[in-house]
């Protein structure tokens, strides 16, 4: 099975409002690994793994969906690359950077 990787930032209305709980749980159910966390510039970013189809899902989805009360205004990817095995053991919410 072919795994990609890909990093993440989302820019909009996306702290306070439980996006990173919403993008754990997502990611979670896509069955993808990585990170995500908040950042001093006012969004999330992190890092998702995990096979093509389900990491293309992922990025559709923090582009368009995220969580119920944000306001997604671009996503931006970046580093998207074939990986030969998994970087993390789960999907983590980190502390802001």
């Amino acid at each position: 099975m072919a795994l990609r990787s890909v990093d993440f930032e989302v820019y909009g209305r996306v702290q306070g409002v439980f996006f990173r709980k919403f993008t754990k749980e997502q990611a979670e159910k896509l069955a993808l690994k990585g990170w995500c966390r908040n950042t001093s510039r006012g969004t999330v970013e992190g890092q998702v793994q995990g096979p093509s189809e389900k990491v293309d899902e992922m990025m559709h989805w923090l582009k368009t969906t995220g969580s119920p009360s944000s306001k997604i205004e671009k996503a931006d990817f970046r580093n998207g690359k074939d990986i030969s095995e998994y970087n993390f053991s789960n999907f983590e919410i980190r502390r802001d950077d």
